[in-house]
């Protein structure tokens, strides 16, 4: 208790300075959101305009990682596969044949052994949510055809989800519950527990990388489209109008809001954070931790793919600037976050979001993400 009090006396101390200083000098200059150890730096006004950003930064080296695994029947696994290697955190996937009466099978004897063409996803769960794979898992299937995907009839072509682990369980239960009560009725896809899972040949791995042209009844392209993309932006002249001036500033102009000022730093109760301007998801409360910093930290976003990333070299200093897809500003990534937890730390303005609490998630249309915010969602 005490360290993270002393830590935050010293950081508003610092700010106080830095900005009186600042004052003699220049008049109203915001802080700049940095690490721990710069995190008020005072700059001109005028200078927000012609902040400095480089290329798109690949995070994946980023903090640590935590493998974990989940086996997902989708029909021919051909397309699954491919579909899969395309979303971000997908560490490595093998296509082999699960839930059969033995531990023997081989792609000819499917149909007498009532093994499942299915896919191992091992992935990075402090990057990749498990509630994200079975979201994108939902969208290339017909949950209710029993023993046919596409062209494809037989057993072999159920669809299921099975797990190793009580964790992983637990999360595929609420994920498919919520899913069928979104969708009103009962789905044909089996959640059990891993059994008897034995490596396809040799050919069948990689297969559509091998043989481009090959049957898929997976468009394996839709794995690129954004799975909750929020409105279209509005123009910069529009958006001044309806978002309050510090949000604006935050988000057209590279702005940053000063440390303790939103309320949403200390929110911790549960729900998701949205986009303002847009109400793109962006964040979870599962994902929420007290930085000290005085501006809201996440480990992770919500989804992988509602974050680009760029190197931010602006005001003498070098960091990973995060912005939603729609190019709002929204602060920076540091890898001095939870050690036990991917070791990253998302220091968002609270200016540019929106909580929206579990309770008003359904009524708000963001029913879909309500899996997202169990206390575990990995």
């Amino acid at each position: 208790m005490y360290p993270k009090l002393l830590k935050r006396l010293v950081l508003l101390v610092l700010c106080g300075l830095l900005a009186f200083i600042g004052y003699r000098a220049v008049r109203s200059q915001p802080a700049v959101c940095g690490a721990l150890n710069a995190d008020c730096q005072v700059v001109e006004k005028d200078k927000m305009m012609n902040h400095k950003q480089e290329e798109n930064v690949n995070i994946t080296h980023f903090g640590t990682q935590e493998k974990s695994e989940i086996y997902l029947a989708a029909g021919c696994f051909w397309g699954t596969e491919a579909y899969f290697k395309l979303v971000p955190g997908v560490l490595d996937t093998e296509v082999g044949y699960a839930n059969g009466a033995s531990d023997q099978t081989s792609y000819h004897e499917l149909a007498q052994t009532g093994h499942a063409e299915t896919l191992k996803i091992t992935y990075d769960a402090y990057k990749l949510h498990l509630a994200e794979l079975l979201e994108r898992y939902y969208r290339i299937i017909d949950p209710f055809s029993v023993n046919r995907q596409g062209n494809d009839i037989g057993t072999q072509y159920r669809t299921g989800i099975y797990y190793t682990d009580e964790a992983s369980r637990a999360i595929a239960q609420k994920s498919l519950a919520n899913f069928e009560d979104l969708q009103d009725r009962k789905t044909a896809i089996e959640l059990e527990p891993l059994e008897h899972f034995v490596k396809a040949e040799d050919y069948h791995q990689d297969y559509l990388d091998k043989n481009p042209g090959g049957y898929c009844h997976i468009n394996v392209q839709t794995a690129l489209d954004p799975l909750f993309p929020g409105k279209d932006l509005a123009s910069d002249a529009e958006l001044e109008k309806t978002l309050d001036p510090t949000a604006y500033k935050v988000a057209r102009q590279h702005g940053t809001e000063a440390p303790f000022s939103s309320p949403l730093d200390q929110e911790f109760g549960p729900g998701i954070y949205v986009d303002k301007a847009t109400g793109q998801p962006l964040f979870s409360s599962a994902d929420k931790f007290d930085g000290g910093c005085g501006w809201p930290s996440f480990t992770m976003p919500i989804t992988t793919d509602v974050i680009n990333y760029y190197q931010d070299t602006s005001y003498g200093m070098t960091r990973t600037e995060v912005r939603a897809k729609n190019t709002n500003h929204l602060g920076h990534v540091f890898e001095d976050g939870p050690k036990d937890d991917g070791a990253l730390r998302y220091c968002i303005n609270g200016a540019i979001l929106r909580f929206v609490p579990l309770e008003d998630m359904k009524a708000e249309g963001y029913g879909v993400l309500i899996p997202f915010v169990a206390e575990n969602t990995r």
